[in-house]
């Protein structure tokens, strides 16, 4: 019997917004587009995708993307950013489905309180600890996949490797006065993100408590490679662990079925880097039939050939198919 293949594929599309200018959506339009029809997915996760107010004071809506998504086959799928009232208005990591969502959330401290820490650089000095929140929640989804199985996404946009702001010690947005002021920002980020990754650790875990052979994925724009902390944090895989009772609940990166000469989703100058990643849980890596990385045409994101702001995304886009059983 042939088998019944579908696609899911992860994409950060680089401060969707119709709002602005520069560049002009017409661009983005006529430069995204194809990308996401070469796609052929069933399932989108993207990032930084933005929202409008339609008319002022009202909520907000993913205006962008319905006209990014207009004339494809994207339009008519199920679309959700979260639980929310409404989008953020910046950077909402959105899932685009051809089936029913059947639940969403955003998880933002709701499994781990933010850590408190006490600033050494502060200027002036700071007597009691500071808060340090995430900037974006994870999207927790659940879709009814066709034969009656629940398949469950979680769409991240990591903190970036920049430096946190520290009180004092900033001379501009990317000049700091000290060092180690710019150290402690550094710390801060990394911190940050490692909690993002422990947070959508602990959530896919629950799902495994609840049922062993829940299918799971985890995707998105991690802004770390498998080498760093927040893809340790999310793998879980048992050479961290060192026990064999939890080869259930490691999570699996598709990339490592890529050659590495192709095995990278940014340009940053000159280096090819993997920070776009498709993570599986056991039972859907049975599921699994192959993967590629859209980087054939990636511009540096660094070296830009103009000061004007490009209508392409500097991260390619991931795409995975997978066999439905029966």
């Amino acid at each position: 019997m042939a088998e019944t293949l579908f696609r899911i594929a992860t994409f950060n599309l680089e401060s969707l917004d119709d709002d602005v200018s520069d560049p002009p959506f017409a661009a983005r339009i006529a430069t995204l587009r194809p990308q996401l029809e070469r796609l052929s997915a069933d399932i989108l996760c993207l990032q930084e995708v933005d929202a409008q107010h339609p008319v002022k004071k009202e909520p907000r809506v993913l205006r962008a993307l319905t006209r990014l998504l207009d004339g494809t086959r994207y339009a008519g799928f199920h679309v959700t950013a979260g639980d929310g009232p409404s989008p953020a208005d910046r950077h909402n990591p959105v899932l685009v489905s051809r089936w029913p969502i059947t639940a969403a959330r955003l998880l933002r401290h709701d499994l781990v309180p933010p850590p408190r820490v006490h600033l050494a650089t502060a200027v002036p000095p700071m007597a009691d600890a500071v808060e340090v929140s995430w900037d974006r929640p994870a999207l927790q989804t659940a879709i009814a996949l066709p034969g009656g199985r629940v398949l469950h996404i979680f769409n991240l946009h990591l903190r970036a490797p920049l430096a946190a702001p520290v009180p004092g010690q900033k001379a501009g947005a990317f000049v700091w006065k000290t060092a180690e002021g710019w150290a402690e920002g550094y710390y801060l980020a990394a911190l940050k993100r490692a909690g993002q990754a422990l947070e959508t650790r602990l959530a896919v875990d629950r799902l495994f408590d609840a049922d062993p052979d829940a299918l799971v994925m985890v995707a998105g724009d991690c802004n770390a490679g498998m080498e760093h902390t927040p893809l340790r944090i999310l793998c879980a895989d048992l050479e961290s662990t060192g026990n064999p009772a939890l080869a259930g609940r490691v999570l699996s990166p598709l990339e490592r079925m890529i050659p590495p000469d192709r095995r990278f989703s940014v340009l940053h100058a000159g280096a090819a880097v993997m920070l776009d990643h498709l993570l599986v849980s056991p039972g859907l890596a049975g599921w699994f039939r192959d993967v590629a990385i859209h980087n054939e045409g990636l511009s540096d994101e660094v070296f830009h050939p103009t000061d004007a702001r490009s209508p392409e995304s500097y991260h390619a886009p991931m795409v995975a198919s997978f066999a439905l059983p029966g």
